[in-house]
Formats: structure tokens, sequence, C-alpha cells
């Protein structure tokens, strides 16, 4: 699994249950749903949010 860097902002992240790609913000203040299935992609922590999809790469 490869860790997020800790100066990025916006990541790239794999749906585990339908394999879409979508970019999120990493301190998300509220849950991120993915946009084809609905599944749950991260959830707030109150600082960096916990990602359940697939860490993919850091969107510049």
């Amino acid at each position: 699994m490869k860790k997020i860097p800790a100066d990025a902002s916006f990541i790239k992240v794999k749906c585990g249950d339908c394999s879409n790609g979508q970019v999120i913000f990493v301190k998300a203040a509220s849950k991120v749903l993915c946009l084809a299935c609905g599944s749950t992609l991260a959830n707030p922590t109150g600082g960096k949010a916990e990602i359940k999809g697939e860490f993919v790469g850091v969107v510049e």
C-alpha cells in the first residue's frame, strides 16, 4: 500500500467496489462517497481523512 505524502492536498482514490477513480481532498470534513456506486471512500477524523479506497496518487 502506498503512503500518502504529508504535503499532499488532493489525492486520487480508487473505489474498492467498482474501481472508479475519484479525486478527493485529504482533509475532508464530511464523508466522501463514490460518485459511481455510492460506497464510502473517506471518513472525516478531524485532521486527515481515513481513506477507505485505494490510494492511487497525488493530484498536483
